[in-house]
This record gives C-alpha cells, structure tokens and sequence, in this order.
C-alpha cells in the first residue's frame, strides 16, 4: 500500500420526524445505525439509551448494523444474546454481556445485528424476508440489482492481507480502546 488513504466519509444526513416522546407506544423495528464517534457518545447518552430499553422491551424486533450493536450493549438489550459489529470492536459486546459472533448477519430470537457497513444491505434484504416474504426480499435484491462481486478478496480481517487490516487499525487508532472503555463504563451504569 502506497500513501493512499479513503477519502473523508460520505455524510447523509438523516432527519428525525418525531420526537422520542412522540414515537408510536409499539414499534415492529427498533433500529440502531452505528457510525463512529457518535456511537459512543450514544453510549453514554441517558435520554438515548432510556428509550433504547423501553421500546425494546416490546419491540417485534431490536436490530442494529455495525456499531449500533454495542448502543444496544449500553442499553442492556444485548445480555445473553448472540450479536455481531463492526470487526474491529465485536469483541466488545462481551464487556456489554453479548455473546460475540463472527457473521454479517447474525438472528438471536428478536435480535437482529449486523457488522459493517456494507452488511447493512444484506440485514436489509434479511429483514425484509422477515416482514414481508423471501419472495418479496428477493425482489428488492433484483430491484437493487444487489449481486457482489468485488475485485478483492478482502472484505473481513479473516480474508484481508495483514498490511490491510494494520492500514485500518492504524486510520483508527485508540477506536476499540475507546470502545472498551465506553463499554466498561455502560456496564458499570446498568449495575452489573
């Protein structure tokens, strides 16, 4: 690797329609986006991580795509359950009492995690099956014309050459230890 470096990320922005207090008493989707560092300031955020229990208590399904999972760690919905995130923090769902597994998509009863960014479109398509029909995920996928077929075989640190996964450790130092510290300081919040 050269002096090459991914540019600054893309910013869509996303406007709320409703306030946390207005939001319908019964939600079919609790969904977490992830997205550093506001993942961990969502961590520590009590307003947040209140209505993050509260819906999910009765929520069908409480979902998140990469480090949204450990939002749901912080919020204590992720206890006892099988979960993934983003590669390089997914060990750090054990700090939040999550069983870590390796997956782009992983189902634990209602819960629903995926780990990185592009597995976002699979956890859609997922998810879709799940409220509608694997005929009509199907049909979202040809929509989308969602058939992968990238020109490296490097899309998970198993996969990816040592100097590429060091390359993204480097671009992000001190962003697991900042999420084991946050973590640690969510647990010690719920008490346990």
């Amino acid at each position: 690797m050269g002096n090459e470096s991914p540019g600054p990320a893309a910013l869509i922005p996303v406007k709320p329609t409703t306030t946390f207090a207005q939001c319908p008493e019964q939600l079919d989707v609790l969904f977490v986006p992830g997205g550093v560092p506001g993942t961990f300031t969502m961590m520590e955020d009590p307003e947040v991580l209140a209505f993050l229990k509260a819906k999910g208590q009765t929520a069908r399904y409480v979902t998140s795509v990469c480090t949204g999972s450990l939002i749901l760690g912080a919020a204590g919905l992720l206890k006892g359950y099988k979960a993934t995130s983003y590669w390089d923090t997914r060990d750090v769902l054990k700090e939040l009492g999550a069983i870590p597994t390796r997956g782009r998509i992983v189902v634990d009863r209602n819960r629903i995690t995926g780990g990185g960014v592009t597995a976002g479109i699979d956890f859609g398509l997922k998810l879709v099956a799940l409220l509608k029909s694997r005929v009509y995920a199907e049909a979202v996928q040809l929509y989308l014309e969602y058939d992968p077929q990238p020109p490296f075989n490097a899309g998970s640190p198993e996969k990816a050459q040592p100097l590429a996964r060091q390359f993204l450790k480097d671009m992000f130092a001190g962003m697991r230890a900042n999420a084991l510290a946050t973590a640690k300081r969510a647990m010690q919040r719920l008490g346990t």
